[in-house]
């Protein structure tokens, strides 16, 4: 079983039909336990940033994700499950100032430019330029396109986590994976054919097959 960790954020029924379309057996919890128990975690997320990672503490579950993250779990965070593990963002909230995320990996989360001459936010499909073998995109051809919804864009210090990039005015940082922990910026659960590959590589990694 996979958890879709609940936490009261945007589009995880969405994700919960990709995933069963797939085949894979998902239940969307708060639960610690369930959680903690499942064979896989998925952490989604729409909206912004503060409110997010302040409803997922609010429920305890930063510090139940922390725990998945320690026991090896495999792990696939979406959107602003990609966000919020890193160190800060700059979306601030009403005070100003940056908002701490997780912390998991060295870096920080930056608006797009306003001045580069495109929409903020990038709504709509855009190609990965990838950066190291990843179990998440084995079967893909060299430079997939997949659907991106997001105004803020992750900078991770640890290059060697990145496993594609995109481009969007500027360069940006669209997946990291160490181990069995992945996440991406973009949305697999609205990418299609190519998302469909995405999630049933993941389904791999969960059940080792």
């Amino acid at each position: 079983m996979i958890a879709i960790v609940d936490y009261n954020a945007g589009n995880i029924r969405s994700v919960q039909k990709a995933f069963e379309y797939a085949g894979a057996s998902c239940l969307v919890t708060s639960s610690p336990e369930a959680i903690l128990s499942a064979d896989g975690v998925i952490l989604p997320g729409v909206g912004a940033f503060k409110d997010c990672f302040g409803n997922l503490k609010d429920r305890g579950l930063d510090r139940v994700v922390l725990q998945c993250l320690e026991k090896g779990m495999p792990f696939l965070g979406i959107c602003l499950g990609f966000q919020m593990l890193f160190e800060y963002s700059e979306e601030s909230g009403p005070d100003g100032g940056r908002v701490k995320g997780m912390g998991v990996f060295k870096g920080f989360v930056r608006q797009f430019p306003q001045d580069m001459g495109l929409k903020v936010p990038q709504i709509g499909w855009n190609s990965l330029d990838m950066t190291k073998e990843c179990v998440l995109f084995e079967g893909l051809q060299s430079t997939p396109y997949v659907y991106f919804v997001h105004s803020y864009y992750v900078t991770a210090e640890d290059r060697s986590l990145v496993a594609a990039r995109s481009h969007y005015g500027i360069p940006f940082d669209a997946a990291i994976a160490r181990g069995r922990i992945f996440a991406v910026q973009f949305h697999p659960e609205k990418s299609g054919d190519v998302g469909l590959v995405i999630i049933r590589n993941f389904m791999k990694v969960v059940y080792g097959v």
